[in-house]
């Protein structure tokens, strides 16, 4: 008697008391035969290889994305614009190996290190382009937070050395052979920079000075302040060192080495408050803002129309400013007061490095300009 007859017994109530039920359910129980007991372990062996096969699939699959969340070589982000956009910022593969090449003869490669060139770039990069702490890239990586943040600091030097051509004064020519269609129908080919500040908010100092030096009341908040300046085509030409935020426009750009680099007759586009007209004339240039209301009731039609076109241009370095930030989002972010800092054996703060290299990188990829 099977163990489903057994059951169907009990079920139905046979007496399994009897003798001749017993001497019934011995003769039906026989044990399985050699060949039997080879031929359940057989299939059960067939069961475990498919399922060993499936779980070694799994781990190849794991492991790949893992490899690509870390990012451990070059080939996790090749074929992949994609990845490479949302984790550095950079338009393309082929731009961040042009990146890395360029950097690479100057990040240390310590045998005892354990990441690798490649990954200290990419973790640089990651920080600026999604303002990623370093307690979350210690867990995607491996590495104590301490080790993040120092590749983090020795990275951002080299970048700052190395991507100095990219932030560049262009010579008079390039700029009138290359001047956008918008700018040669209401300036012809005189513009030559385009410039405002803006600012970073920086956690509040405990230095009472210091607080009052960053304050700024145009933001209600503490923050490190720059001068920025773009060619009519959209790239960043000139960056100056940080200020305070409780330093005027006007201030910061007597105060900055951007006059000296004008010549006779260049044209710089302004916003209302820098008011250089006396610094750029020394250079013989000249300052073109829109027009101010002070003392007037109302502007003359020559006036709105004068502003109209300045102001149609001009918003073109509001738009590069807003696209270094959005590429760099660490820039929207709250830095720490240690990046205001200078080293000793450095000659500009961290948070300069890192407003320099986040305008270089910006200038990698491609201009929110359109030449026609």
């Amino acid at each position: 008697m099977t163990l489903v007859n057994l059951s169907s017994s009990l079920a139905e109530g046979t007496d399994l008391t009897s003798p001749n039920s017993i001497l019934d359910m011995s003769e039906e129980i026989t044990e399985l035969s050699d060949s039997e007991k080879l031929e359940g372990a057989m299939s059960h062996i067939s069961e475990l290889k498919v399922e060993n096969e499936k779980l070694r699939d799994e781990v190849i699959c794991l492991k790949k994305l893992v490899s690509k969340l870390k990012s451990n070589v070059p080939e996790d982000l090749e074929n992949d614009d994609n990845n490479v956009k949302y984790f550095t910022g950079l338009s393309s593969f082929v731009t961040l190996m042009a990146l890395f090449n360029l950097m690479k003869p100057e990040i240390s490669d310590s045998k005892r290190s354990s990441l690798t060139p490649f990954q200290k770039v990419i973790i640089t990069l990651m920080r600026l382009r999604l303002n990623l702490s370093v307690t979350d890239l210690s867990y995607r990586f491996g590495v104590c937070a301490t080790t993040i943040s120092k590749v983090f600091l020795d990275t951002i030097n080299v970048m700052y050395i190395r991507l100095q051509p990219l932030v560049r004064w262009p010579e008079r020519d390039e700029l009138y052979e290359t001047m956008p269609m918008v700018f040669r129908k209401y300036f012809g080919h005189k513009i030559t920079v385009i410039i405002d500040c803006f600012e970073v908010f920086v956690d509040r100092p405990s230095n009472m000075t210091a607080r009052a030096q960053t304050w700024s009341n145009y933001k209600h908040h503490n923050t490190a302040k720059y001068l920025i300046g773009i060619t009519p085509q959209g790239t960043v030409s000139f960056i100056s060192e940080g200020w305070g935020g409780r330093v005027s426009d006007k201030h910061l750009t007597a105060n900055s080495n951007f006059v000296s680099k004008l010549i006779h007759g260049d044209v710089v586009l302004a916003d209302r408050g820098f008011e250089i007209q006396e610094l750029v004339a020394v250079a013989g240039a000249e300052v073109k803002y829109p027009v101010f209301m002070r003392g007037k009731t109302q502007l003359t039609a020559a006036e709105v129309e004068s502003t109209r076109k300045i102001a149609n241009v001009r918003i073109h370095v509001e738009r590069v400013i807003g696209c270094v930030r959005q590429k760099c989002t660490i820039l929207g972010g709250t830095c720490p007061v240690d990046y205001l800092i200078t080293k000793t054996d450095s000659s500009n703060p961290v948070l300069d490095k890192i407003v320099f290299a986040c305008c270089a990188l910006t200038n990698m990829c491609s201009s929110v300009v359109q030449f026609d």
